[in-house]
């Protein structure tokens, strides 16, 4: 009798158990700005809701949802502010128009490879920045992947000069579009969805998207064939999960935990895969007639002094001073590593 006691107490507690773990656990629905489609950014963004579900047991899962699902694609950062939608997969650079320091948590012109800006994000002081700036508009902001560097971008024509520039109506993303407005070009900051039809259609007359694999995948060599690099507006860039705060602060410190850990993981994955798919991919695009080419110095320099041009102006918004202040007192400092550690 006191066996068969035990055996039901032992089964009542693990009905307990399941019931207080079903009643905790949490499923969030996450829009994309980007197709889940897309090598390295799809891949992940569909992938790290089954690793957080793995890691916690059940407890915490996240679903992913293409771009316009849930809501269109240039809205995610509101919706999530608002809590209409849970979490997003996102880049803060489409943030830009609301909060004028956003892109610089994305990709910086002229700025660093991976190991540099993370180094500068998680030990030099962005993390705390940006944890401020998000705060504000009831978002929580987590690196979740990154991407090696994007080519420059696909023109129907070579570019010898900056003049050849001037006048051409181009799609370009984050603080790189700002710069090339300086020089003269008509930049759009189309979703990636709605760019190939754009220069297919002749609505624009060039346009960047990403990294080769990436454009490649998209068949941007169908519609231009000059392929410039180096990508300087967009060394690393930081894709992010957003979650609405008031989701964040109600999750236990576990949970919280999983969804940072199962985000570091990515970004370690993210580093090494990026690098490993660009080489085959431009194989492929010069096997199918595209010209690489690369930027001139007199062009480089010309766009790194409106780069510098922009950022006087863009100082003007406090939140970019003080970014920009810490940004670049790091990349002075690590500068005396970089040049001793490392062959360049």
């Amino acid at each position: 009798m006191k066996k068969r006691v035990s055996l039901l107490a032992a089964a009542s507690v693990a009905a307990l158990s399941l019931t207080v773990g079903a009643a905790t656990a949490q499923k969030l629905e996450m829009t994309s700005v980007y197709p889940g489609t897309f090598p390295i950014l799809g891949d992940i963004g569909r992938e790290i809701g089954g690793r957080m579900e793995l890691v916690s047991g059940g407890e915490i899962s996240l679903h992913f949802n293409e771009p316009g699902a849930l809501v269109p694609a240039p809205e995610a950062w509101d919706a999530v502010s608002i809590g209409a939608v849970d979490a997003a997969w996102y880049s803060p650079g489409f943030a830009q128009g609301i909060i004028p320091a956003a892109a610089m948590f994305t990709s910086v012109p002229f700025g660093p490879e991976a190991p540099e800006y993370l180094a500068w994000y998680y030990h030099g002081g962005g993390e705390e920045i940006w944890e401020e700036i998000t705060a504000k508009h009831n978002i929580k902001s987590i690196i979740c992947a990154t991407l090696p560097p994007e080519a420059s971008g696909w023109f129907r024509e070579p570019i010898e000069s900056v003049e050849d520039m001037k006048g051409i109506t181009m799609r370009f993303f984050g603080l790189g579009a700002r710069v090339m407005e300086r020089l003269g070009v008509s930049a759009q900051t189309l979703p990636v969805g709605d760019t190939v039809p754009a220069l297919e259609l002749g609505t624009i007359d060039a346009a960047e998207i990403s990294m080769p694999a990436l454009d490649y995948a998209l068949g941007m060599q169908n519609y231009a064939g000059n392929y410039y690099f180096p990508g300087w507006h967009q060394q690393t860039s930081l894709i992010t999960l957003l979650i609405n705060r008031d989701i964040w602060n109600g999750m236990n410190e576990r949970n919280q935990a999983v969804v940072k850990e199962v985000c570091r993981s990515a970004v370690a994955q993210s580093i090494a895969w990026g690098e490993a798919i660009q080489f085959e991919a431009l194989q492929a695009l010069t096997e199918q007639g595209v010209t690489i080419q690369k930027w001139s110095p007199e062009i480089l320099e010309a766009m790194e002094a409106a780069w510098m041009e922009e950022v006087e102006d863009l100082s003007a918004d406090a939140d970019f001073a003080r970014t920009w202040e810490s940004y670049s007192t790091f990349r002075e400092n690590y500068q005396i590593w970089r040049d001793l550690g490392y062959l360049r």
